[in-house]
């Protein structure tokens, strides 16, 4: 490092989800993600396979930001893991991931082992919450719900400033809450979720019932027939070019994602509920019905005080949220 110069410090942060694994540093004093790389998961090439790529990643990122500012690894303080859960936080294991298929896997020392840094390990829906709710869209907020809507749904609570985990650590599963008892089988077993029905593979899926069912729509011509191609994101882009189909179904999406909204606005009465993931880019096409199903059925004065609205930090909310965690356990203050 060269002599007078201030030394800057930061934390790696680690998204590990079901498609993508996204690593970045974020300076310990909030700011911009720097040494930022997204890959594929590859789960079904085995844990060991995406533990080792975690590793690598995060080492290349160090090297990228260590050599930009002219310092050393010494500037780095650790490592903010967020994973898919349910986790057990005090011994770093992640209980069981449908989406990932690993069950009472260490991969918090798997993962600080490998690259020689302290790490911490948290959900990865609650470090997109807490990501947002630092240096995103929840900045000075105390009370704040994160729906995150990917490969699955996960949830996140921040109350006065702190991540909610429950007493076993499960608390923000808002993806697995019940909104059909008699409904759609999940992967954690239960019947029903709301991730079966507005998560991106679930939106896709009811899409492409519908036009085997006869529906006509935009969406089978822009995959030239083949429907094991349609995706969320294409459905998204249908409902933008005004296809009625597909935006029948983003409105039948926003009011089963209105009913899980209206049921934490009316349990948590919070300030706000962001909503990330790729979702939001439909827009209005989304909001518009999810705010009006969420009026129809959350307590008024609850609603009023909430403002629902996209998330602020796309593709980045969970590496910043995890090195939040990191600095909040080991520095106490944000």
């Amino acid at each position: 490092m060269t002599p007078g110069k201030a030394e800057k410090r930061w934390i790696v942060g680690v998204d590990l989800g079901g498609t993508n694994i996204v690593v970045g540093l974020v300076p310990i004093e909030g700011g911009d993600v720097l040494g930022l790389r997204t890959l594929p998961t590859d789960s079904v090439r085995g844990a060991k396979f995406v533990v080792d790529r975690i590793a690598h990643m995060v080492t290349d990122a160090i090297a990228e930001v260590v050599a930009a500012h002219d310092t050393t690894r010494d500037a780095v303080a650790g490592v903010g893991i967020g994973s898919p859960g349910p986790l057990n936080r005090k011994t770093g294991t992640v209980i069981n991931t449908p989406n990932l298929g690993w069950r009472n896997f260490p991969l918090r020392d798997l993962i600080a082992n490998a690259v020689k840094l302290p790490c911490t390990l948290d959900n990865d829906a609650n470090c997109a919450t807490y990501g947002e709710w630092w240096l995103g869209a929840g900045r000075g907020t105390k009370t704040l719900v994160g729906f995150t809507l990917g490969t699955g749904i996960g949830g996140g609570i921040v109350l006065n400033g702190e991540i909610y985990h429950g007493c076993s650590d499960v608390a923000g599963e808002i993806g697995h809450m019940t909104i059909d008892s008699n409904g759609r089988k999940c992967k954690c077993g239960n019947y029903g979720c709301l991730e079966q029905y507005a998560s991106g593979p679930a939106i896709a899926a009811r899409a492409v019932e519908g036009i085997e069912a006869g529906a006509e729509s935009l969406l089978e011509e822009m995959v030239d027939g083949k429907l094991d191609d349609v995706t969320a994101a294409t459905v998204y882009e249908a409902a933008v070019m005004g296809d009625p189909y597909a935006t029948e179904v983003m409105k039948e999406t926003a009011k089963f994602l209105g009913a899980g909204v209206a049921s934490m606005i009316n349990i948590l009465n919070p300030e706000m509920v962001v909503i990330a993931g790729g979702v939001t880019r439909a827009g209005d096409h989304l909001f518009t019905p999810l705010i009006a199903e969420v009026r129809r059925r959350a307590f008024r004065s609850a609603q009023e005080c909430c403002r629902i609205v996209p998330a602020e930090l796309p593709g980045t909310a969970g590496v910043v949220g995890a090195a939040g965690v990191f600095k909040k356990e080991n520095y106490g203050s944000m």
